[in-house]
């Protein structure tokens, strides 16, 4: 998640600890995932091997590799007609919020997006894109941040959803899935998706961002929060189809502006972000580890709303903005 107004964590582990194991008890049965997947994919991403994926590095794009071959094992298609992985040049100055990068240098980042087209004559005009970060801060004074909430286990959902969609009955709406990088470098990926997008913006019915799943809020146990929860219909019908979620209970962070989702928010989609614990502790600290994550409570929160999100696939349910609340 892109720090805007969060200072870094102070060291309150047992909390973490204690909030962790209350999870796995407080989500109700949901869903069953490939837990194992969900494991492997995260001991990739957020090992040492990768080296905490910061943006532009060899680190992030071997990471993107490896997203882009468990898609491809799920039997994703890809989105571009180029393949997989959408290049983005970075320069020292970023991106402005129209997504110009200028010529491509040498230092690159990659978004990883696939799709299934959906069985409707218009499925591409209602579409839903499912999408999640996959860089973080990398190495910084030789100490490894591994980013493993924030935001491989938002990646390893977007797969895990890629994985069930793919091998069920296809669905009625079209689907990307799309793992952004250089999000902690200011949403770069995400602004040049805006910007160089597979369908035209006007045709994403949705868009569901998925960061920091990998801990319990201490605050509602059991439930996920969608950010902007006020801003649109969407969250209570994710919620009147069985998923376990509810509002931010975190106005004062300003959460909704601080991913991915919100770039695309900017052009119109009604876009959100589903999140566990967004304060925990090990918030771009070197303690955001793999043995912080409660997989318990991870494997339940992503098995809460696969059957939500089945039935936004196949159903004609448009998500709308409230009056006023379009940002």
């Amino acid at each position: 998640m892109i720090l805007r107004l969060f200072g870094r964590a102070t060291a309150l582990m047992a909390l973490c600890a204690v909030a962790a194991s209350a999870a796995a008890q407080a989500v109700e049965p949901a869903t069953a995932i490939c837990a194992e997947c969900v494991r492997a994919h995260m001991e990739k991403l957020a090992g040492d091997s990768l080296r905490g994926r910061a943006c532009g590095t060899e680190d992030e794009h071997a990471a993107a590799i490896y997203i882009q071959g468990e898609l491809e094992k799920a039997g994703i298609s890809p989105a571009f007609a180029g393949g997989m992985r959408q290049a983005v040049g970075l320069r020292g100055a970023g991106a402005d919020h129209d997504g110009r990068f200028g010529a491509p240098e040498r230092t690159r980042t990659y978004n990883v997006v696939g799709v299934i087209h959906g069985t409707d004559p218009d499925a591409d005009r209602k579409a839903l894109l499912l999408s999640a970060h996959y860089d973080h801060l990398g190495v910084r004074d030789g100490v490894i941040y591994h980013g493993a909430d924030d935001d491989a286990s938002g990646t390893a959902a977007v797969l895990e959803f890629a994985r069930i969609l793919a091998a069920g009955p296809r669905p009625r709406r079209t689907v990307y899935f799309a793992l952004f990088g250089c999000e902690e470098a200011g949403g770069l990926g995400a602004i040049y998706f805006r910007a160089h997008p597979p369908t035209k913006l006007t045709d994403l019915a949705a868009n569901i961002e998925f960061e920091m799943i990998g801990n319990d809020d201490p605050k509602r146990p059991g439930v996920l929060m969608l950010t902007g929860w006020e801003r649109s219909n969407l969250g209570p019908i994710l919620a009147a189809h069985g998923a376990q979620v509810g509002p931010d209970l975190y106005p004062e962070q300003n959460l909704f502006q601080r991913s991915d989702n919100y770039e695309l928010a900017l052009k119109g989609v009604v876009a959100q972000t589903i999140s566990g614990w967004p304060v925990p502790p090990t918030y771009h600290d070197p303690s955001d580890t793999l043995e912080h994550i409660d997989f318990a409570f991870m494997d339940q929160a992503i098995g809460s709303m696969v059957e939500p999100v089945r039935w936004l696939v196949d159903s004609d349910f448009k998500p709308e903005w409230k009056p006023g609340m379009k940002p």
